[in-house]
């Protein structure tokens, strides 16, 4: 990584601790972001000037570091904050404007060797993916962006500009309606009420011009009756006009002119208990 060796060889000799060689990777990337260390301790101090390097005292304390960083127009500080537990570390970085504060747990085992901590091309292990953990959790979330070692933004790909007489990306929701276009009024003309199999229509395309839910109206899932009409009205029952033309009408009663009589052999004789006869 550009950078990083001549940093950890002007400080390698002060490198006591895997945590240490840690806090060197963790600094340069802020540095790639377009930070710039002021110097230790939660205050500023009247003689601090804006570095590359880890200040003086960066590693004083083994269990507790504390950096602070700056941009180059001052826009953003940073106040970062690392403790060793145990063999972790955990680092906190604060933008002191916006009070936004991220953090990251490390082990150490994982990506610093401890029995090479003075040889830069040895002490760190899967370089890449610390990087990448450093860069989605810590860097991105407070820059916003990603910005090479200057500060200005990083090089990305070109803007694809459209070409002439293409036509714009349209929306392609089959639910949604395009602007200034009158929406379509969905009226399906009525199907005959005394069609077969009508019954059910909706449920299966709801979409679609076919009528009929989930009751089966006997009146509409055969052969219709012939001669029955019940906006007719029925005598003795219902005048005529009681049922619309069209509507679901469930007969409650025998549908005719004349109504039969019961059958001899629905009831026994008076009198008559044989369940056999």
């Amino acid at each position: 990584m550009a950078g990083l060796e001549l940093l950890y060889h002007s400080v390698a000799r002060d490198v006591l601790s895997p945590q240490d060689a840690l806090l060197c990777f963790i600094h340069w990337e802020l540095v790639r972001a377009g930070f710039k260390c002021l110097g230790t301790g939660d205050q500023a101090s009247s003689d601090e000037k804006k570095k590359e390097l880890l200040p003086t005292g960066w590693n004083a304390n083994q269990e507790l570091y504390t950096l602070r960083y700056s941009s180059d127009h001052d826009q953003k500080v940073l106040l970062l904050k690392a403790i060793t537990v145990d063999s972790s570390l955990i680092i906190n970085v604060m933008n002191c404007q916006s009070e936004q504060v991220v953090d990251l747990t490390v082990n150490l085992n994982d990506y610093i060797s401890s029995d090479h901590l003075q040889q830069y091309d040895r002490v760190f292990k899967k370089e890449e993916e610390l990087r990448r953990h450093i860069e989605s959790t810590i860097v991105s979330p407070l820059v916003g962006m990603k910005q090479r070692a200057g500060g200005g933004p990083q090089k990305g790909k070109k803007p694809v500009h459209p070409t002439p007489g293409a036509q714009p990306h349209r929306d392609t929701n089959p639910f949604s309606i395009p602007p200034n276009a009158p929406q379509r009024q969905r009226q399906p003309p009525w199907s005959d009420p005394m069609a077969p199999f009508v019954s059910g229509g909706d449920d299966l395309d709801p979409f679609g011009d076919r009528r009929g839910g989930m009751i089966v109206d006997p009146l509409r899932s055969g052969v219709p009756i012939p001669g029955f009409d019940p906006s007719a009205g029925i005598p003795g029952q219902l005048p005529p006009g009681a049922v619309p033309p069209g509507a679901r009408f469930d007969p409650f009663g025998p549908v005719g002119p004349t109504r039969s009589g019961p059958d001899p052999d629905h009831l026994p004789p008076p009198g008559y208990d044989d369940l056999f006869m």
